[in-house]
């Protein structure tokens, strides 16, 4: 996808938002870092455009929530056991009663959203959680359906989507090396 491309997508996608929440009174934007935090500024600004409300745009670093990463205080790193509580890193105030858009750059096998929708329910009980996404490439492990599509790009396993946010958002699907 072009920027221009992605401009048009961003354009329909906020749109989308506004009318599925009847205006942005209510919503909160929360980007998954790093690249979903990204699309969420540019998303943030195309609404903007339309609503003149405030609206509330925070980032989400799921780290501590993922299952396939070990890392420090992750799940997979302190055992299958492990049910202690865990905090998101990132900026987010309390979601109660809020209708959150959860924002990230490509939907792939859905891990990175299961680990995000952990971190929310932590900073409150909102009244909905949405998830938008510039590119949904397929492949899922969980059962995790977007409400907001930007764009359907069917991909090989071996196949990378790479979200460029470079002074513009690029789209680019890059065969990997075996």
């Amino acid at each position: 996808m072009t920027a221009r491309q992605v401009d048009r997508t961003l354009n329909r996608l906020a749109c989308e938002i506004l009318e599925r929440n009847r205006g942005a009174q209510n919503v909160m934007l929360v980007g998954i870092l790093q690249s979903g935090a990204a699309v969420a500024e540019r998303l943030a600004a195309e609404i903007r455009t339309i609503e003149t409300l405030p609206l509330g745009v925070y980032d989400l670093d799921t780290t501590a929530f993922r299952d396939d990463r070990p890392g420090p205080g992750s799940r997979a790193d302190s055992g299958a056991g492990d049910t202690s509580p865990h905090h998101a890193e990132g900026s987010l105030p309390d979601v109660t009663d809020r209708d959150v858009v959860l924002v990230d750059d490509v939907l792939f096998t859905g891990r990175t959203v299961r680990a995000a929708l952990d971190a929310i329910v932590t900073y409150g009980r909102p009244r909905s959680i949405q998830l938008a996404v510039l590119v949904d490439r397929g492949h899922r492990e969980f059962p995790i359906q977007p409400d907001y599509v930007g764009r359907t790009m069917p991909t090989k396993h071996r196949e990378d989507v790479q979200v460029l946010t470079d002074g513009g958002i690029h789209v680019d699907v890059v065969e990997e090396r075996s």
